[in-house]
Parts: structure tokens; sequence; C-alpha cells
């Protein structure tokens, strides 16, 4: 039987198109490979999520003749916003920062595939009507807590706490080990406020390297 003392830290997109030179490069997003690689070793499980994105994802502002990066649409009555293309399967782009430690990861979660539904969350996608299989995989481990950190705050890391809370798992952010987009500034303290509502605790590194 499984300890259900074990926790689990989740690395959200440390992938080369959200860091320095990628297509959809977040500000600062390479000071948080070092962290991640910190991290690494105070954890009985390390979960790694990927986008992993069809070359004609609707959500790339390329394949929506008419509109613009930024711009927002709707797609089956759900809103979307327009990226740089971005995270495509098999290309340099999709592929982990060089320098992020992966012999630590026992998994990775691939989201983002379908190309009509966009997967901000590490455990669903966008309209929740399918699951990456990362909340069966937990409870088969038994992880009952979990650590979230990686790109961006006010996106992927965002929506996979809110999916995280709803999922009854003990979910903290490690803030200083995220960096966020700001699409609209305000939005990362948005994030944050949004997290906190649900019941997710906003830590530092310092509060996780003590244990």
């Amino acid at each position: 039987m499984v300890s259900k003392a074990k926790t689990a830290l989740i690395m959200v997109d440390v992938q080369n198109d959200f860091c320095l030179g990628g297509s959809l490069a977040v500000p600062d997003g390479d000071a948080i490979v070092p962290l991640a690689n910190q991290l690494q070793p105070h954890f009985s499980l390390v979960i790694a999520t990927q986008d992993w994105h069809p070359s004609d994802h609707m959500s790339f502002a390329i394949n929506q003749p008419g509109h613009a990066v930024g711009d927002v649409i709707m797609v089956d009555n759900v809103e979307q916003v327009l990226w740089p293309a971005h995270c495509i399967q098999q290309t340099k782009g999709a592929e982990f920062h060089p320098l992020l430690e992966t012999s630590r990861v026992d998994k990775i979660v691939y989201k983002g595939s379908d190309r009509m539904i966009d997967s901000y969350s590490a455990f669903f996608d966008n309209e929740h009507l399918r699951s990456t299989g990362l909340a069966d995989y937990l409870q088969e481990h038994g992880v009952e807590e979990i650590y979230i950190m990686g790109l961006a705050t006010d996106y992927c890391v965002k929506y996979s706490c809110l999916d995280a809370a709803k999922l009854k798992l003990k979910t903290h952010v490690i803030i200083d080990a995220c960096r966020g987009i700001d699409l609209k500034p305000g939005d990362m303290d948005k994030a944050i406020a949004e997290m906190r509502a649900v019941g997710v605790e906003i830590v530092e590194m310092k509060d996780v390297l003590i244990h």
C-alpha cells in the first residue's frame, strides 16, 4: 500500500517556447529552471506537463484568418485567447528547456493535443470534456497533496491549481517558482486572488526547502 503521506511536485510547461527565444516567451521564464531542479529532490513524485499542440490548433492566431495574437474569440461557446503558434508536437519549441533536470521526472502529462480544444490545466481540457489522466495517476500513487510551479502563473499554473482544488487535493503554488504573462495588467494579481479564493495555499521556495 502506497503511503498517503506522498507529495507530488507538478512542473507546468517548462518548455522552450515559453522561455527566452521561444515563440510565446514568458517574461523571465528561464529563471524558474534552476528552481525546478532545486525542488525536485524534495518530493516523492515529480510530474512534468507539456503543451503538445498540433500545428492546426485553433488557439493559434495564424489559424484564425482576420484575427491577431491577443484577440479573444468564441469556440463552441467558450472564450479562447489567440496565441502565437507554440509547442507544436515533435518540434524543438515543445521540448523541455535544455537545462531542466528530467531524470527525476516520474510522469509526463501531455495537454492541448486536440486541435479544437485548448488545455491550460494539467488535469482537464478547458471545457472539462476530457481528463489528462493526471488525477487518476495521483490517486493510484496515494498523493493527496501537491505543489505546483511553472509557466505561466495567470494561465496554465492558475487553471491547474483551480482544477486541483476542485478535485479536493491539498494544493500549494510555489509562487516565486512561477512567472506570468500579464496579457492585461493585473492578470497575475487576479490569478493569485482566484487561487487563494478556492483554498490554494500560496507559498515560496523557502517554505518548501526547509522541509
